[in-house]
């Protein structure tokens, strides 16, 4: 991504999010987001010996303070993790945050001998990689149809547990989605806020319903859920990511998580935030269908990429994105040998809201179509032209931005919507074939159903849903 645009999206998620004083790392190379003063350990005496470390590391150290290095929030809680302050968050800009790295460097050498991590910045995780989407919404015709279309409504052997249950974690459902009729069996958290006062939508409202719209259009036969745990500006701590999960599952596992949202963090071993969650994947029979992500690089996003670490690959499975003609990968996903399967995710149609609303929403963008489907960008943040955010209401570049309304179906592009496709195909796998592992059955699919297709010169597999049409590729 280029450094300037980068930065104009960096500076429009603290305005989001102005509670949490951010910085972006490793060394100002935008690879990732994270809060700044604070780091992560494990509960109990791993977050004693962390906190000790630490503030013998800053008692030796020029220019760093001991006094600030503390515990901040509850020493336990269900993802297992504690946040241990040692900076003043206020202090210092954007750029890596020294006390953040003496932090890690303190316990560098103890987690050599140990042969695992102890400490983790506090990441960022987000719908739009290093906040810049892969691409953002435009309406489509009220006569056009949803893509891929609804499939027939097949309802194989249910057996005594009932329909396939599909977990949405993203942003809340709109007001109106019930006017939508292939979210009848959908239910789920309402978005908490659609519009600023000017009518303006708020940025990523609408992405829940849009997913649900995927799943229930590929897998009519099957029960939604839509929870909002993603619901301010599409990101959350990674301090705050595991509790939320296990939120979302309270009510009881579903046989499939949809999650399109996630971090890189220049590692190869996860989160350490949803480390518990993960944990409790491994013992129940659900499925996690994660995004790649979207800023064109192959550098392991979690936690789609836990299909990559052998305790996990039967539990999650990684989706990139096909671009609209199916036969190459998308410019801006990401790929590499950790995406295990790939799937349309350029230019589908959904409902991003209902077909009620009394006043049409407001959507303010910049016009960009001569860089949106072509493979001049890897990430659409890159077009001089192009604001990047969704709702943005404050332009870089000169001019007032078109504003569009949305009053049903939107053409929107990105692997947040080629994970739920996959979600979907693995759905009404289970309906029509009466398999009630989903596990086995996003196996048995990959093994009898997928095709092929090539992402950077590399053959992959992928999953066409039949009733997907493939779309011209270049400028709309």
């Amino acid at each position: 991504m280029a450094p300037q645009r980068f930065h104009e999206q960096f500076d429009h998620l603290q305005r989001a999010l102005p509670d949490v004083p951010l910085a972006m790392g490793p060394d100002d190379s935008a690879e990732f987001i994270y809060e700044k003063g604070v780091v992560l350990a494990r509960d109990g005496e791993e977050a004693r010996v962390v906190e000790d470390a630490v503030r013998a590391h800053f008692t030796a150290t020029d220019g760093l303070d001991p006094e600030h290095v503390r515990r901040s929030g509850p020493r336990d809680n269900r993802s297992g993790i504690t946040r241990i302050r040692v900076g003043d968050p206020g202090e210092g800009g954007r750029g890596t945050d020294r006390t953040v790295a003496g932090a890690l460097r303190a316990l560098r050498q103890t987690e050599g001998r140990a042969g695992r991590r102890l400490v983790s910045r506090n990441h960022l995780v987000s719908i739009a990689v290093n906040a810049c989407p892969g691409d953002e919404p435009v309406p489509a015709a009220r006569s056009a149809r949803p893509n891929p279309a609804e499939a027939p409504a097949a309802q194989g052997p249910e057996g005594a547990r009932g329909a396939v249950g599909v977990l949405v974690v993203d942003t809340g459902l709109t007001h109106d989605y019930r006017s939508y009729p292939l979210l009848a069996r959908t239910e789920g958290d309402a978005q908490v806020r659609e519009t600023d006062e000017q009518g303006i939508l708020q940025q990523y409202v609408g992405h829940g319903t849009f997913i649900a719209g995927l799943v229930a259009a590929v897998a009519p036969h099957t029960d939604v859920t839509v929870r909002n745990t993603l619901d301010d500006a599409g990101a959350i701590l990674e301090s705050e990511f595991g509790e939320r999960l296990f939120d979302a599952v309270e009510d009881g596992w579903p046989d499939i998580i949809s999650l399109s949202a996630g971090t890189s963090n220049g590692r190869v071993d996860g989160l350490l935030g949803v480390a518990a969650f993960m944990e409790e994947l491994r013992s129940r029979d659900t499925l996690l269908v994660a995004a790649a992500g979207n800023n064109a690089s192959s550098s392991p996003f979690w936690p789609a990429a836990y299909a990559s670490l052998p305790e996990y690959a039967d539990a999650v499975l990684s989706v990139g994105a096909l671009r609209g003609d199916g036969e190459f990968g998308a410019c801006f996903s990401n790929h590499g040998p950790w995406v295990k399967v790939y799937a349309p995710g350029e230019r589908l149609v959904s409902a991003l809201t209902g077909f009620d609303a009394p006043v049409p929403y407001v959507y303010q963008h910049s016009t960009y179509d001569s860089c949106r489907y072509g493979f001049t960008y890897t990430c659409t943040c890159r077009s001089p032209r192009h604001t990047g955010v969704l709702s943005e209401a404050q332009q870089t570049s000169p001019g007032k931005p078109d504003q569009v309304m949305f009053e049903g179906l939107a053409s929107w592009s990105g692997t947040s919507f080629a994970t739920p496709v996959v979600a979907g195909l693995v759905a009404a796998y289970m309906t029509a074939d009466g398999v009630r592992d989903p596990r086995a059955a996003a196996r048995r699919l990959l093994a009898d159903r997928a095709e092929f297709a090539e992402v950077r010169g590399t053959h992959v597999p992928a999953l066409l849903p039949p009733t997907w049409r493939p779309v011209p590729v270049g400028p709309a």
